[in-house]
């Protein structure tokens, strides 16, 4: 039967297949490649072999640059701008620090974004919740709070706070002195995915319906309340006092065995699952004990980081940055770095390490360094 029907169709159309060109097709002669590649653009179309190593490229080579921002500036000009716009007509007053390699776009890396945050006495930051999460690391200021979903935490330097996804959050400033603190956002991640939404809180302040410190209570002691169950992706802690923070990583010191690129490195996790509190983001605290001389590394994640406590070194590529406390500084990926310690040197940082390593695009090096 089907040779029949391919007699038929041959017989109707001259012998030929129907998929055969017509004459005219076949005498036609293409364009000249300039033309095609013109007639290709008209058309929304694009030639992969004049765009593939761009697409898919040998090696990462788009992390951004390494930069550097002392704290003396920073402070100056967050203090400036609070000068020059209130917190209600800014929203949120923020130094977003831009990187070189994205100019004007907002990226501290490729990934994400950082900024300085100001609550100068009596302000607000009115509540709104967002798709994109949030960390912090406060630098500076005792007595601000932040309200997440219900719950108030008094924020002090060192500690880090999350605003996960979908969250009511807002901020205030009841104390006689400013308060500055770093943030850190997955927006370009969100946006990637044509993910964001957002929603203003009725009110600036949204209702406290629980006591201060009630999740850390609850989950930040290796314990959880009986019949437990997870509601959503948030984690149900969103406050680590540093003073928590900086007991844990003096009792991993006093055990000895410090990485020789990482020191003594904790990542803040979720305690109900044992991951990141965001699925997007790593935050760590890095111990480096006086005296520290790291080997080069290099990931794929880059990196925010912010001294909480003394000086060193930190070279990326051919460039060396004497650090100290609240300074800011991004470690691009792929690009070799280290870190060396004049005194105990604490730092925080923040990537998109846990996100590369659920991709499974995780990858590092180390190279040691030449010792005198």
């Amino acid at each position: 039967m089907a040779d029949q029907i391919s007699l038929e169709t041959r017989e109707k159309t001259g012998g030929t297949s129907p998929d055969a060109p017509t004459p005219a097709e076949a005498q036609r002669t293409p364009p000249d490649l300039a033309t095609f590649h013109e007639n290709l653009q008209a058309d929304s179309l694009l030639p992969l072999w004049e765009i593939m190593r761009r697409l898919a490229a040998s090696e990462p080579r788009n992390g951004g640059d390494p930069i550097f921002w002392s704290w003396a500036n920073l402070r100056r000009y967050s203090m400036d701008a609070g000068e020059l716009i209130t917190a209600a007509e800014a929203e949120r007053r923020v130094l977003v620090l831009d990187n070189p390699a994205f100019a004007g776009e907002g990226r501290a890396t490729n990934s994400l974004y950082a900024g300085i945050q100001l609550l100068l006495p009596g302000e607000v930051a009115a509540s709104h919740r967002h798709t994109a999460s949030a960390l912090r690391l406060i630098l500076e200021g005792e007595g601000g709070y932040t309200a997440v979903d219900g719950e108030q935490v008094i924020m002090s330097p060192g500690d880090f706070i999350v605003t996960p996804t979908g969250t009511f959050h807002d901020h205030g400033n009841p104390s006689e002195e400013p308060v500055l603190w770093l943030d850190g956002l997955d927006v370009f991640v969100v946006n990637l995915l044509n993910a964001p939404f957002g929603e203003d809180y009725p009110t600036d302040r949204q209702a406290i319906a629980r006591p201060t410190g009630d999740s850390l209570s609850r989950y930040g002691s290796g314990l959880l309340p009986h019949a437990y169950a997870r509601s959503g992706a948030r984690s149900p802690m969103f406050w680590w006092p540093y003073e928590r923070t900086k007991s844990s990583l003096d009792a991993v010191r006093a055990a000895g065995g410090a990485d020789p690129v990482l020191g003594f490195r904790m990542n803040f996790i979720d305690p109900t699952t044992g991951q990141s509190p965001i699925k997007t983001m790593t935050a760590s605290m890095s111990l480096f004990p006086s005296g520290f001389e790291g080997d080069f590394y290099r990931s794929i994640s880059g990196h925010v980081c912010s001294v909480v406590e003394g000086t060193g070194e930190v070279t990326v590529d051919d460039r060396t940055w004497r650090v100290g406390p609240k300074d800011v500084f991004i470690l691009p990926s792929w690009k070799w770095h280290r870190f060396q310690a004049s005194d105990d040197l604490v730092i925080f940082s923040f990537s998109d390490e846990v996100l590369q390593r659920h991709l499974g695009f995780w990858r590092d090096e180390r190279r040691p360094h030449p010792k005198a």
